[in-house]
């Protein structure tokens, strides 16, 4: 088992490792090709200028001849790449791909001629003549190069988030399997009790009719009873569960008797639920009760033969709160979820799935709330359930 687990876990990690190399692979590959693609556009800008400055018409005007068919070629071919051609004076003479609110607009032409400056040094066009007037040509990154600079993060995003689709995917698919086959091992646990019990009550009425003390006879008769609500419990696993509103008082009060002939001399078991006005919520009562017994057991653990149980109800307006205080051992904060999670136990013996059901009774069957209340290494802990309160029609 142990060996299985770090194979799977190096898989997992040789997967991550392989993945940061695609994506760093990836990442400098189009890193390459961008900046092979900027020197390609830098020289093209660079080559442009030469040829306006051999090719100029009309200097002395201030316009640039763009119909000589040299120049008019180079500007064809460049025209993803946008720009602002000005003369010393920064006066606009051309533009390529700026809109016209910028072009128009002092303020806004100045910070984008500032933006090119910042991707590219701008270029100077001097005639030969004279050194009095000159152009300048600021260009920015065409389209295709900053879609080159933004692709590598699009697709490292889009892999991740098909990796995290997947890990949820295969994650879901695993808890629905694992689901199945505790729900199928639930139901064949009660198949399996169904015959020994149906022995014992035959057994039990016909010790019923001997000469023999009864009180022994009845209390194995109320065991008996409560193994076959033990084997109802797990015979509503999984399936459909119906809501009725019942008295919690009532509820929680039987599962409190029941416990208090069966715990040890040294425990104390305190029940506050007869004393005060009844409270009714929308129950499942056969899992609840098992929810409430299963606090309770946990509780008797805790005390290790000695100290004291309380469990209590408390409401209000809108909620049924029953909380199952012990004085036992505590447990560490950091466990305060995880004792949820299956298969997770402070002890030496069970499955850990006791609180784990109970979640899932709680949470998902009858939509309340359990967690740890409050814990204290050393002094006790208090589980806490929260139900939907219901009122009588």
């Amino acid at each position: 088992m142990k060996l299985r687990k770090w194979l799977s876990f190096r898989n997992r990690v040789v997967l991550i490792v392989v993945g940061v190399l695609l994506g760093g692979i990836s990442l400098l590959y189009t890193n390459d090709m961008a900046r092979r693609l900027k020197e390609k556009e830098q020289h093209d800008v660079a080559l442009w200028a030469h040829a306006m400055e051999r090719l100029n018409r009309d200097v002395l005007s201030g316009t640039i001849m763009v119909q000589d068919p040299l120049v008019d070629d180079l500007i064809s071919s460049n025209n993803n790449i946008p720009f602002i051609i000005t003369n010393e004076n920064l006066e606009v003479i051309s533009s390529h791909l700026i809109p016209e609110e910028i072009i128009d607009h002092p303020d806004r032409l100045r910070r984008q001629i500032d933006k090119f400056t910042e991707e590219n040094t701008p270029r100077q066009v001097r005639f030969s003549w004279t050194n009095r007037h000159y152009h300048i040509i600021f260009y920015g990154k065409s389209a295709l190069l900053k879609s080159l600079y933004y692709y590598p993060y699009v697709q490292i995003t889009v892999i991740a988030v098909f990796i995290l689709m997947a890990f949820i995917a295969f994650r879901s698919s695993k808890l629905d399997e694992q689901n199945r086959v505790w729900i199928g091992l639930a139901k064949e646990t009660a198949h399996q009790l169904g015959t020994p019990t149906s022995s014992l009550l035959g057994w039990i009425e016909y010790l019923r009719q001997q000469d023999i003390d009864q009180t022994a006879v009845e209390e194995m008769n109320k065991d008996l009873a409560h193994l076959m609500k033990i084997v109802d419990r797990f015979s509503k696993i999984g399936s459909e569960t119906p809501l009725t509103p019942a008295n919690i008082n009532e509820v929680v009060g039987g599962s409190v008797m029941y416990f208090r002939k069966r715990i040890p001399r040294n425990v104390t078991l305190d029940y506050n639920g007869l004393a005060i006005a009844p409270v009714q919520a929308a129950i499942n009562t056969a899992l609840f009760e098992w929810v409430v017994e299963n606090l309770m057991k946990n509780a008797l653990d805790a005390l290790q033969g000695h100290g004291a149980i309380s469990v209590s109800i408390h409401s209000d307006e809108k909620h049924v709160t029953v909380d199952v205080k012990d004085t036992g051992k505590g447990i560490a904060k950091g466990n305060w979820n995880r004792i949820f999670e299956p298969g997770f136990t402070t002890k030496t013996r069970g499955w850990g799935l006791g609180l784990s059901l109970s979640r899932r009774i709680i949470e998902e069957y009858h939509a309340g709330k359990i967690f740890v209340a409050e814990s204290e290494l050393g002094k006790g802990t208090t589980f806490r359930i929260i139900l939907k309160r219901s009122f009588e029609g």
